[in-house]
């Protein structure tokens, strides 16, 4: 029997191609892996072992055909499958149609086997959703594997699976990537389809993707993607490979910028800080030349902006279940903290929220102007490693407040009370680098350049001008052959 977790998703398409093994074997490999597993990291919320339709394998040409993958619950409709974006309020949904995503993921011939634990509407940097429980980090099952692609990030680095998608609205694909020593990709926005009902989410700043163990898994799928002429965005034309770019060296030295300075003046982590001065003075020892300088971005205002993003999201969000639901949504339909969100969002003005979005303009411009000096610009992927399961749960007193305002009405006045800029801190202290790709369109990838003494893993983030991802995956795929970078096998579980 060939060891099925030894290998990436094209490893094992090509063992398929080569018939070295048969497909129906892969299949069962991944189900006794996931089998195997649930229990512990709750990674999988819901199981699709239906055998493929005689043929499929046969006539599959795809570049993945055979590989078994998971999709993410949200955004990733799967036809016939519940969709409940990890809330109890849509635990009746069921999918009529596949999402422009997974059809398109489908035609490179993967076998869907299910869908991965999200935090309730992927609003955070843990999946631990009061409706299925949390998942956890096959390094530690103590501590989180981040959010809010979470499950999907525990799934691979447990070797469940090569392959699973994701996406990213706020660093949702790099958190859970550097907490359980994957890749990480957000590609730049408009690049990944996100149709067929829907043309942006969250304002463009969420996109999807896969989490993988190799950065070529990466780069071939997103070779994979098509026009999406339901998309409100178009990413600049590349008209390579990014597979053949992950495979091929730099061949002069780059110009990068880097810090390990908070955007929002909070405490880094020194385990975080030594994953980026290690990397650093590996690219300087490359040749490359390195200089230590911040993004010319207000990062408080950046972080408001955000914020601002995520209460209006949720308002609606809430309005539109309302007509899947056929009612209103009640305070116990959700989680306290999405009902304080969602209440808050409904106070946002149209002008505040017009003045957030012409904020991600000008720092969109700011930023192609840094690219003019600077190639790529490095931080921590996050402030700080891995949270403990429940570490970051409301307090008692939160979850009271959060009753009191939600039945008196009062969010003016928590508004104005300061409340909200507490929030935001709170939210991001922990996870402070990865917005700001999200609102310039940018596209950022984390590296799995570092192990704390905990046994935990740090991730390095690294972004570009918008429109190179190429230039993103050479970079890692140089990285992923030297000894710095992690291997997911050392992972004691794996």
């Amino acid at each position: 029997m060939f060891d099925y977790k030894q290998y990436d998703g094209l490893g094992l398409a090509e063992l398929i191609q080569k018939r070295e093994v048969k497909p129906e074997e892969v299949r069962e490999m991944a189900i006794r892996e996931i089998e195997q597993k649930t229990a512990t990291l709750n990674a999988v919320i819901h199981k699709i072992y239906a055998p493929p339709q005689a043929g499929d394998f046969v006539q599959s040409q795809g570049i993945f055909a055979g590989v078994p993958v998971l999709t993410k619950d949200i955004s990733q409709e799967v036809k016939g499958h519940p969709i409940t974006s990890g809330s109890k309020v849509l635990a009746n949904f069921i999918a009529d149609h596949d999402s422009e995503f997974v059809q398109q993921i489908r035609d490179t011939g993967v076998i869907i086997m299910g869908q991965t634990n999200v935090p309730e509407f992927a609003l955070m940097g843990v999946t631990e959703p009061a409706y299925y429980g949390p998942s956890r980090n096959p390094w530690n099952i103590d501590y989180t594997p981040g959010g809010s692609s979470g499950g999907s990030a525990a799934a691979v680095a447990s070797g469940m699976v090569p392959i699973a998608g994701a996406n990213d609205g706020g660093g949702s694909i790099r958190i859970p990537a550097a907490f359980c020593g994957l890749f990480g990709l957000k590609p730049t926005r408009g690049r990944t389809p996100i149709g067929p009902n829907r043309g942006r989410v969250w304002q463009g700043a969420s996109v999807d993707h896969i989490l993988s163990r190799s950065v070529r898994d990466s780069a071939a799928m997103l070779d994979q993607y098509r026009f999406d002429r339901a998309s409100a965005f178009i990413a600049p034309p590349f008209n390579g490979s990014y597979l053949e770019a992950a495979q091929t060296p730099i061949s002069s030295p780059l110009k990068i910028a880097f810090t390990t300075n908070s955007p929002i003046g909070t405490k880094v982590n020194d385990e975080c800080m030594e994953a980026v001065h290690k990397t650093m003075k590996l690219l300087e020892d490359m040749g490359h030349h390195i200089i230590e300088k911040e993004a010319p971005i207000n990062g408080k205002r950046l972080a408001s902006s955000y914020m601002m993003l995520y209460f209006a999201e949720v308002a609606s969000t809430l309005t539109a279940i309302e007509e899947v639901i056929g009612r209103k949504v009640r305070f116990e339909d959700v989680e306290p903290a999405t009902w304080i969100l969602g209440l808050l969002g409904k106070a946002v003005s149209a002008e505040e929220f017009l003045t957030s979005l012409t904020f991600w303009d000008k720092a969109a411009i700011q930023m192609e102007s840094f690219h003019d000096d600077y190639d790529l610009y490095i931080t921590p992927t996050t402030a700080h490693p891995p949270s403990m399961i429940g570490e970051l749960d409301q307090t008692s007193f939160e979850k009271m407040l959060i009753r009191i305002v939600g039945s008196l009405g009062l969010v003016s006045i928590l508004k104005k009370s300061g409340f909200v800029d507490q929030l935001a801190y709170k939210s991001l202290e922990r996870t402070p680098f990865t917005q700001l790709a999200n609102l310039t369109g940018q596209p950022a990838m984390t590296l799995p350049m570092h192990l704390a003494d905990d046994g935990l893993p740090c991730g390095v983030q690294v972004m570009a001008r918008r429109g190179r991802e190429d230039l993103l995956l050479q970079l890692a795929g140089t990285l992923e052959k030297t000894d710095s970078c992690i291997n997911i096998k050392e992972n004691p579980s794996y």
